[in-house]
């Protein structure tokens, strides 16, 4: 996980734990628009891999409820979809209101026993 400079966090997941991590997210909290539709943009991964690459796109953003972005219910700003050795990947762009100790508690609830974290000056 690193954190750049406007303290968004970057979490870099294969696509199977970044589809329990977002289902993780959303038993201890609740679904979220940006949530549920991260999941269905990981869950056709191929599709919108395809997408990305035509239009040239290095992120797609979810789209958000307005009520949940006023009430920082937000948790998905952005993602990723790539390739890496042939491994499907996710890199998830955590909205800056999500604090680092929820996050860490959710990686070592879907088997991260350490964290690498670092801040990006």
């Amino acid at each position: 996980m690193r954190v750049d400079v406007g303290r968004y966090k970057y979490i870099d997941l294969p696509l199977e734990k970044a589809v329990e991590f977002l289902e993780r997210i959303t038993a201890v909290r609740r679904a979220t628009l940006d949530i549920t539709e991260s999941l269905r943009y990981i869950r056709n991964f191929d599709e919108f891999y395809e997408y990305m690459k035509r239009k040239f796109k290095d992120f797609i953003s979810p789209p958000k409820d307005h009520k949940e972005i006023i009430e920082g219910l937000v948790v998905v700003q952005k993602l990723k979809l790539y390739v890496r050795n042939d491994v499907r990947m996710v890199t998830l762009v955590i909205d800056k209101r999500v604090s680092e100790d929820f996050l860490h508690t959710i990686l070592k609830d879907i088997g991260y026993v350490s964290v690498l974290f670092r801040k990006e000056v």
